[in-house]
């Protein structure tokens, strides 16, 4: 090899890491009473961390889902071609349960344990998880019709991927979607125009056009239609129990910033048959049990985000050298790197914290139920948001070799956006917690019940609750309450997080974010902890451990 084509001071490929080797997912898995799933999260992990799994991902976004609308000889058939390594990857993810298998398992924490999965498994490929969340989140949904959920549940449960349009209940496992949006109305859903009409069989048939479907080739979608008697839900199947297709014509396949992996497109219900779910007329608190779900996964997908860019940063700046010293030893790059680490673990923390409320909520915790109404909301907010900052930074580590495909970095900061947009934007998601701060005195009293278990322990984090509180009780008027809703959610979420690393985080962690995230001595950038931080702790406590 000629000598000006040695490689030298290049880092080696991130492989044959446990991506579940994480101490703030892993303390918060036995916090959150799932420390039993540990040995198969940390074997999901160490698949997460190869060379096989990451190619898995670069095909599956490379090679993108094709739109098949008619067959060869004219017939219209609506099919959606995938990569086969997109089918490993759902196959992985089904199989270990990341999908709506907590929903038939009895154990305490079964919710939480497939949190930390879905958290691990996204770090490899954040696409597929949309059908995997959506039909997680669908069960509680359709529980509004028992008769319903009693046919189907048991095959959105199981944890077969059984990928193809068949009847439902002619297959080993199922997916669901959700189908909901239309052009006019967007985060507006009572301005749906899709009309449903009572037909044969207790069903109905739906007529009108959705903007945006998620993952199109899913078995069954829960979908919003205005009924004789408002509006209200629905259950589309696919395929009819007779083997027929149903009349949902996609019209087209977005073309999308990223999640290229995954389909989303436009559906033209001609006439589609559909069960009814819930009390006609009250679609609206029907499907939200639906979306409740879809935010904790955006809560989750996020710190996933989050953490993948992190360990590339660390790993990256670890085996770099410059100036006689490696990247990692530079006082401005571990202040970087340990800004990062912050956010990461904070994230990470918060999305375990809101597993456990949701698990407990499941099984019958009315004071759980009511902090998960308004901290879901709020994580949804804020970490969602974080991830675009946190990626960008991450990338800026690598430098030139961060901009280039081949890092892996640029699909992870083309989707860094998304989860801040799907199931309701920045304003939706604060305007929702306003409207559970009022409406809900309960879900009020847990959150700020939950700020004030860290009360005592930092002078700073007790000056923020206080302006906080203050805040909310002097802002009264509601379109004042409104025009300042992004202010009050990003208090209560940083507080929120302060108040859980001060709690479970070790002393320079919680230091460091307590000092610049709420004492006022935090940059507007990433990288500017203040004078005192223990960096070096703090990236060491993050950095990606061999399998």
């Amino acid at each position: 090899m000629p000598p000006t084509h040695e490689v030298f001071n290049q880092p080696e490929p991130l492989e044959d890491y446990d991506a579940a080797a994480d101490p703030a997912l892993l303390d918060g898995l036995e916090r959150e009473e799932a420390g039993w799933a540990a040995a198969e999260l940390h074997g999901l992990g160490r698949l997460a961390g190869t060379a096989r799994a990451h190619s898995w991902a670069e095909q599956a976004n490379a090679n993108e889902p094709v739109l098949r609308t008619h067959d060869r000889y004219g017939r219209r058939v609506d099919e959606v071609d995938f990569h086969p390594a997109w089918h490993v990857l759902m196959d992985t993810a089904v199989t270990r349960g990341l999908h709506a298998a907590p929903w038939a398992d009895d154990r305490s924490g079964a919710h939480v344990a497939r949190a930390a999965k879905f958290y691990t498994w996204s770090q490899v490929e954040n696409g597929h998880g949309c059908p995997v969340s959506m039909t997680y989140a669908a069960v509680p949904a359709l529980r509004h019709s028992p008769k319903l959920a009693a046919r189907l549940e048991p095959l959105l449960t199981a944890c077969s991927y059984d990928f193809g349009l068949r009847p439902p209940e002619s297959k080993g496992g199922i997916l669901a979607g959700m189908s909901m949006t239309e052009k006019q109305g967007g985060s507006d859903v009572r301005a749906n125009t899709t009309r449903a009409v009572p037909a044969d069989s207790g069903g109905y048939r739906l007529t009108g056009h959705k903007w945006f479907t998620s993952a199109p080739m899913g078995d069954v979608f829960l979908t919003l239609a205005q009924a004789p008697e408002g509006l209200s839900c629905f259950l589309v199947p696919r395929v009819l129990e007779d083997g027929t297709r149903n009349t949902l014509l996609i019209q087209r396949l977005k073309d999308k910033l990223g999640n290229r992996s995954n389909a989303s497109a436009e559906l033209e219900y001609d006439g589609a048959f559909a069960w009814p779910v819930g009390e006609p007329g009250r679609g609206v608190p029907t499907i939200i049990e639906m979306v409740n779900g879809t935010r904790l996964d955006c809560v989750i997908g996020s710190a996933a985000g989050m953490r993948a860019g992190l360990v590339q940063a660390v790993h990256h700046a670890e085996q770099r050298r410059a100036f006689g010293r490696a990247l990692v030893e530079q006082p401005l790059m571990r202040n970087v790197l340990a800004d990062l680490a912050l956010e990461s673990e904070a994230a990470t923390t918060l999305m375990m914290r809101l597993a456990g409320a949701a698990d407990r909520a499941v099984r019958g915790d009315e004071g759980e139920a009511a902090f998960r109404r308004t901290a879901v909301a709020v994580g949804k907010f804020w970490v969602t948001k974080r991830l675009a900052a946190h990626s960008a930074e991450a990338l800026e580590c690598l430098g030139g070799n961060g901009y280039v495909e081949e890092s892996g970095m640029p699909r992870l900061f083309r989707e860094s956006p998304l989860n801040s947009i799907w199931e309701g934007s920045g304003n939706v998601a604060a305007l929702d917690v306003l409207r559970a701060l009022a409406r809900h005195p309960e879900a009020a009293e847990s959150f700020v019940a939950e700020l004030r278990r860290a009360e005592g322990a930092d002078s700073r984090f007790d000056d923020a609750l206080k302006g906080l509180l203050d805040l909310l009780h002097e802002t009264s008027d509601r379109e004042e309450m409104e025009f300042r809703a992004r202010r009050i959610v990003e208090s209560m979420a940083l507080l929120l997080q302060a108040s859980l690393l001060l709690r479970y985080s070790p002393a320079p962690a919680a230091d460091a974010f307590v000092g610049s995230r709420l004492g006022g001595d935090w940059g507007r950038v990433f990288g500017s902890l203040p004078r005192g931080t223990d960096a070096a702790a703090i990236i060491d406590r993050n950095r990606p451990r061999a399998a």
